[in-house]
């Protein structure tokens, strides 16, 4: 059974941090490129940050890169974000996502609020 568990979302006041993690089980991790995602009601999901599927190397939306870095650690399956210097603009339900790299084939996770406020 696949299942991908974010963790680490909460409340944080702006300039803050907070570590993001996803557990993924049930599925071959290491042939699959790891990304985080975000949503706000009424807005598209987007791309905050991953792994590109054809050479691993690690991209970023505009609006965090400097302040956000996206690892990944294949001998305990797990990708984290860590965010910094965080904005309200940032506040947002963050995802976790799994695409395999010959396939396509594409997991998420349930998600995890992220609210950035003083």
């Amino acid at each position: 059974q696949v299942q991908l568990v974010e963790s680490g979302g909460g409340l944080v006041q702006p300039g803050g941090s907070l570590n993001l993690s996803c557990a993924a089980s049930g599925f071959a991790f290491s042939l699959y490129a790891m990304s985080w995602y975000r949503q706000v009601p009424g807005k598209e999901r987007e791309l905050v940050a991953g792994y590109n599927i054809r050479g691993g190397t690690q991209n970023y939306v505009d609006s965090v890169k400097g302040r956000f870095t996206i690892s990944r650690d294949n001998a305990k399956n797990t990708v984290t974000l860590q965010m910094n210097s965080l904005r309200p603009e940032d506040t947002a339900v963050y995802y976790c996502s799994a695409k395999n790299k010959i396939s396509r084939a594409t997991y998420w996770g349930q998600g995890t609020q992220v609210t950035v406020s003083s």
